[in-house]
């Protein structure tokens, strides 16, 4: 019996462990070609990347066939939904959906910007679900030349000067027409938003060249479609140019992470309150090459099968 209690108490950590949690990290490497990788984390700070660091699905779509930006949301019914960026000068972006994120539907091309002659890109698409209007909200960066109140030195940013734009779906099938999403005094790229309570935070990347932002920032609206006020906090990523944010609750923080991009390595900040913000670069690590991709949270049992 004293055996048997013994092995009982001692089993327990282990079935603990096996039943939680963990967090999963989509993101591409080097140019995009090579396609959707994973990474994993049971901490939320030191990950590992998944099938040796191979890639589990290849780009079709697009000019270039790229799969750069990979964003991954789940719905309700447990189905994950990815968009990325298909090509650096596409119109469109790239779609495929996934029960078990290894067996794929057919990859899609969604138009977003083809009704616009002069959009010279589609970038960083992300997913995120209005909780009032019961819809998902797909949105991206573009670049419409002489539509927006120009930047400083923009031709030395190749003449890009982006706004948010966004379509919503409720079936990932048909799709509204596109809008504009967000519309600051500067170049924006790379939004993302994270639910918390009532609120819809965004995380964005302030891209005016000159004098140099390239920082992360944040704004807050009580709804998924906003309006998000265009007055946006000061940079939470510190000195560091920083872009491809991407936001996770983890215990009891909010932890940011983002590609440090001229130092090629990625970093962090966390917080509790979503105002006072600790920067723990230095204490996290991920995979060599990772870059731009979205975190976020699953069952252990899917990572295990996905180490399979």
């Amino acid at each position: 019996m004293r055996i048997r209690l013994l092995y009982f108490f001692l089993s327990l950590p282990f079935w603990g462990i096996a039943q939680k949690e963990a967090y999963l990290f989509s993101y591409f490497v080097k140019n995009g070609e090579d396609g959707l990788h994973f990474a994993y984390s049971t901490d939320g700070l030191h990950w590992k990347a998944l099938k040796g660091g191979n890639s589990f699905l290849k780009p079709v779509v697009g000019k270039d066939k790229l799969m750069r930006d990979p964003c991954i949301y789940q719905d309700k019914n447990g189905t994950y939904h990815m968009v990325w960026t298909s090509g650096w000068w596409d119109k469109i972006i790239g779609y495929a959906s996934s029960k078990d994120l290894v067996n794929w539907s057919e990859q899609r091309a969604i138009p977003v910007m083809e009704h616009e002659p002069t959009a010279k890109n589609s970038w960083a698409p992300e997913i995120a679900y209005d909780d009032k209007t019961k819809q998902f909200l797909i949105f991206w960066a573009t670049t419409i030349p002489g539509r927006h109140t120009d930047v400083a030195d923009s031709e030395k940013e190749k003449g890009l000067n982006h706004r948010m734009y966004y379509v919503t779906t409720k079936d990932f099938k048909t799709f509204s027409e596109t809008k504009l999403f967000f519309d600051p005094d500067f170049s924006v790229i790379d939004a993302t938003i994270l639910k918390r309570g009532k609120n819809y935070m965004m995380f964005l990347k302030n891209e005016n060249p000159n004098p140099p932002q390239k920082n992360i920032r944040t704004t807050e609206a009580k709804s998924a479609l906003g309006p998000f006020p265009t007055k946006v906090s000061e940079p939470i990523t510190g000195k560091s140019w920083a872009e491809g944010p991407t936001a996770i609750e983890v215990g009891e923080y909010v932890y940011v992470y983002f590609d440090k991009y001229t130092q090629h390595k990625y970093g962090a900040v966390r917080s509790k309150d979503l105002k006072i913000w600790e920067d723990v670069s230095g204490q996290v690590t991920f995979p060599e090459g990772i870059r731009h991709g979205t975190a976020f949270k699953v069952p252990m049992t899917l990572v295990e099968a996905l180490q399979k």
